[in-house]
């Protein structure tokens, strides 16, 4: 049950309109990064965790409704951004007042200019935003991310979060108002936070490497091929160990002969393929068990209504 409090979660301000500015940051209303895809996002995973993973879903919810909440700053912002553009468009007669709102004829034609890009762009809206990228480019459910799988929902939460943080960052150098400034950063120090947020969630899932059940074909798990002329060149990724299974890389420099001696890759010994194999069947008997264990597959009832009221009344007789 959603409860609207008009009320932003950050006192969202501007120091003058800037429908240039307002146009980029579409990009975190409607963008493939932005705050509606976020939210989206963890809303739709959360729906698998409801039962089998409670305290996932707890968190999801939480945090895919601060994402809604942080659309409404962005598009409260945008709006405050095109501030007197609603009126200077109703005004069908009189062309010069949106010039003047723009600070004069060029500028006006600078942003009749940015809309060949973007024609939704005030002509469409009227003064408010669109469910659009900086583009016109309309938001997409293909967008979200969701598996039903924790700890490959999490890793792509965490990659979101990274990505509209580097978008809030890059947009900052756009702007020189202080107080559009000041929201960005707000925004983007909360993509930070929620990082960490998964970043703890995945931790308490154990063991949860690889993503998903099902663990590596041990005759290719350490192996680097080599496919480039990379004049020797080293890092954690090619030598020592592995980070997760803590195997001996194989740097592979000659691909071509190494695919030819093993006839396409199927003469190659395995190392530890029955304990992968064991350990393929310990998780899937697990996680299969949890969510089984936690799910009805009759008389199902997805919320328990008075169910907390009842047991305090309870208590307090005791």
């Amino acid at each position: 049950m959603f409860y609207h409090v008009k009320d932003l979660q950050f006192n969202a301000r501007v120091s003058k309109p800037d429908p240039r500015f307002a146009r980029l940051l579409l990009e975190q209303f409607g963008g493939g990064n932005g705050e509606l895809k976020a939210a989206m996002q963890y809303f739709v995973q959360a729906f698998t965790c409801r039962f089998p993973y409670p305290d996932k879903y707890d968190m999801l919810m939480d945090i895919a409704t601060e994402e809604f909440s942080h659309l409404e700053i962005v598009g409260a912002t945008i709006t405050m951004l095109l501030s007197g553009v609603n009126g200077e468009m109703k005004d069908a007669v009189e062309s010069s007042g949106l010039s003047a709102l723009m600070e004069g004829k060029a500028a006006k034609e600078d942003l009749i200019h940015q809309a060949l890009f973007n024609p939704q762009f005030c002509v469409l809206s009227g003064g408010g935003p669109t469910v659009t990228d900086s583009n016109g480019v309309p938001w997409t459910g293909a967008y979200v991310n969701a598996n039903s799988d924790p700890t490959v929902d999490l890793r792509s939460n965490i990659a979101a979060e990274s990505r509209a943080k580097i978008v809030y960052e890059y947009l900052m150098k756009f702007t020189d108002d202080p107080c559009v400034k000041e929201t960005l950063g707000f925004l983007m120090t909360r993509e930070i936070t929620h990082f960490q947020q998964f970043e703890a969630a995945l931790e308490t899932i154990d063991p949860n490497f690889p993503p998903g059940v099902l663990q590596e074909d041990s005759r290719y798990g350490d192996k680097y091929f080599n496919m480039s002329a990379d004049e020797g060149i080293t890092g954690p990724w090619n030598e020592g160990e592995s980070t997760r299974t803590f195997e001996a890389w194989q740097k592979i420099d000659d691909p071509i002969r190494f695919v030819e001696e093993t006839e396409g890759l199927v003469d190659v010994d395995p190392n530890n393929q029955q304990q992968m194999d064991e350990m393929s069947a310990k998780l899937s008997k697990m996680r299969s068990q949890e969510v089984n264990s936690a799910t009805k597959t009759s008389n199902i009832q997805w919320s328990t209504y008075g169910a907390k009221a009842k047991r305090k009344k309870e208590k307090v007789r005791q």
